[in-house]
Formats: C-alpha cells, sequence, structure tokens
C-alpha cells in the first residue's frame, strides 16, 4: 500500500527565497489558465540517485525522509500539498535497482499502489557525476516501459542530480553536462523507440545539496548561474499543459490483458471456416465413399440386405397339429 500525506497548504512555498516564490507562482498562474487545478508527478529512479532529496526540494519541506544510511525510501509516499486552489502531488518511490538487477518486484508493487491515479508527470531521477550509460540502465529504461507503458516517457523529465560538480580535467561544464545528458536521452529513445514527432524529453539539472551555491537573492544556483529549481518546475508545468497524453493507472495497466478475451472475436469466423472448409467437405467425402461403396458389391448381397432391411418381411408364424 502506499502512503499518503492528507493534502495541507503548501507553507513550504514561503521558504523559498522571494525570486524563487514569484517564479513558482508564475507557472502556477500558467497551470490555472489552462485550467489544471491538480497535478501529479511520479518520482522513478534507481536507489541513491536523489530522488527523496528532490521530492523535499520541490515542495521545500523535509517530506521525505532522507540519512546517510538509508539513501531512499522503502515505500511509495505520496505528499500532497495545495495553494490557491491547485492541489500538488508527489509520488516518492523505492530505488528500481537490487543488486545487479532490475528490482521487478518493487515496480509491480509501485504501479499497484497507484491504481485509479493519473500520472500527469514522470521525473527520471539519475545522476549528473555518472560517466557512462551501461546495460542496468537500459534494463531499468525498459522495465519502467514494460510496467508503465511506453508512453510513459513521452511525458518525462530527466532529472540529473549532483549538478554541483566539476567536471574532469579539460571539459567544461557545460560540454559535460550535454555529453552526459545526450548519451541518457539516446540510450532512452533507442530503448523506448522514439518516433520522428515525438515530444523531446528536457533535461533538468538538480542539487538537493546545502553547499549548493546561492546568488545574490539566496536561490540555488549551479556552476553556469542558472537557477534550477524554477526551471525543473518549469519543464513539469511544459508537460502537464502539453499534448502528451497522461498515464492512468487503471486494472487494465496493472493485470494486462486477458488472455481468455484475446481473439474472442474470432471465434465465429474459426466455426465457420471450420465448417465449409472441414466438416462439410468430410461428410461430402464420407457420403460418397458409402454410395461408391455399395455400387461395388454383387446384386444378390444388395438384395439381401434390403431384404433383411424391410419392414415387410415377417416370418410366417408355425401352428401346432392336434
Amino acid at each position: 500500500m502506499m502512503a499518503s500525506s492528507q493534502p495541507r497548504e503548501w507553507t513550504g512555498l514561503q521558504q523559498f527565497p522571494v525570486a524563487t516564490q514569484n517564479a513558482l507562482h508564475a507557472l502556477l498562474e500558467k497551470l490555472r489558465k489552462e485550467d489544471v487545478n491538480s497535478l501529479t508527478v511520479l518520482v522513478l529512479g534507481k536507489g541513491g540517485v536523489g530522488k527523496s532529496s528532490t521530492v523535499n526540494s520541490l515542495v521545500g519541506e523535509r517530506v521525505a525522509a532522507v540519512s546517510a544510511f538509508q539513501s531512499e525510501t522503502i515505500r511509495t509516499v505520496m505528499c500532497s500539498r495545495v495553494r490557491a486552489g491547485f492541489t500538488l502531488n508527489i509520488i516518492d518511490t523505492p530505488g528500481l535497482v537490487e543488486g545487479l538487477f532490475v528490482n521487478d518486484h518493487a515496480l509491480d508493487t509501485i504501479r499497484r499502489s497507484l491504481l485509479n491515479k493519473t500520472i500527469d508527470v514522470m521525473i527520471y531521477v539519475d545522476r549528473l557525476d555518472g560517466y557512462r550509460v551501461d546495460n542496468l540502465d537500459r534494463q531499468v529504461v525498459r522495465a519502467i516501459a514494460r510496467s508503465f507503458g511506453p508512453q510513459i516517457w513521452k511525458i518525462a523529465v530527466l532529472g540529473l542530480t549532483h549538478a554541483q560538480l566539476s567536471p574532469p580535467d579539460g571539459i567544461s561544464y557545460s560540454d559535460f553536462v550535454e555529453r552526459r545528458s545526450n548519451a541518457l536521452i539516446e540510450m532512452i529513445q533507442k530503448e523506448v523507440v522514439f518516433k520522428k514527432g515525438d515530444p523531446q524529453i528536457p533535461i533538468a539539472l538538480i542539487e538537493n545539496s546545502g553547499r549548493c551555491s546561492t546568488n545574490s537573492g539566496g536561490e540555488k544556483v549551479l556552476p553556469d548561474g542558472s537557477v534550477w529549481l524554477p526551471k525543473l518546475v518549469e519543464h513539469i508545468v511544459d508537460i502537464a499543459t502539453g499534448s502528451a497524453e497522461p498515464i492512468v493507472i487503471d486494472k487494465k495497466l496493472i493485470d494486462g490483458p486477458n488472455p481468455n478475451k484475446r481473439g474472442r472475436v474470432f471465434v465465429p469466423l474459426i466455426f465457420l471456416f471450420q465448417y465449409l472448409f472441414i466438416m462439410k467437405p468430410m461428410v461430402y467425402l464420407m457420403k460418397r465413399d458409402m454410395e461408391s461403396e455399395v455400387r461395388r458389391r454383387p446384386s444378390w448381397e444388395v438384395l439381401a440386405g434390403q431384404k433383411e432391411e424391410s419392414p415387410s418381411a415377417v416370418e410366417p408364424v408355425q401352428t401346432e397339429e392336434y
């Protein structure tokens, strides 16, 4: 089961610097103009990449437990916050990897805990300070598409944490970000089979650490000088107001297609085919063989058989003489 908090006033919004508050209010106003009064964001990723910390940063409160000894939540948790008639639901999830393999049980548990919910945006969290894309990354991407349908990647934001880093010598920050994000995006598009015209997955750089640099207004900024939190929320709002359809977690998605109903529409056609092309020709051939067999029998045998079968052939009654 998913742990859910009761919707509460979004007081954490007031904890952000004034410039960040103004940017977030402008984005909420954009949602209001599009008649979007609620938004549900699902946060997925491997363990230890910063999913729970990202949830806390978005809400502006400590709603997900994070510690040095437990790098991730152990169950699905939904945090709900309300502001001026708008409801924000953010769903934190356990890590999707156990050992060196995808934890399919964790994915199934997450999916079942979301029954009857609509996911507007997915944030797939990974680390910016990774240096390669490996087979495990591919397995996770495929597993998410298999569990929620490939459409889930059409409403995804790729969030890269630990963005306050110093790139290796000889590489600029912007070049490192471009290489890392392009490698992940190309892998996702290849595994999910994106088509021409599909929306591009936006990139959001995230730094949840208290060591993140700040500007003169107190906003958290990255090495390139960008304020990362409003940019992440902007990507979320763009997807929610875009053309991509949200994901409805219904019974069919959880249980998959019913094999007993698969191809049911073809059953009458199959019966008709069997009757016309199998049963009817077989009856015709059997009848023809029987007639042919009769023609090959001697005439006296045929007459004898007809006499035995005739109802008028009645044996005479013998009477006893006195």
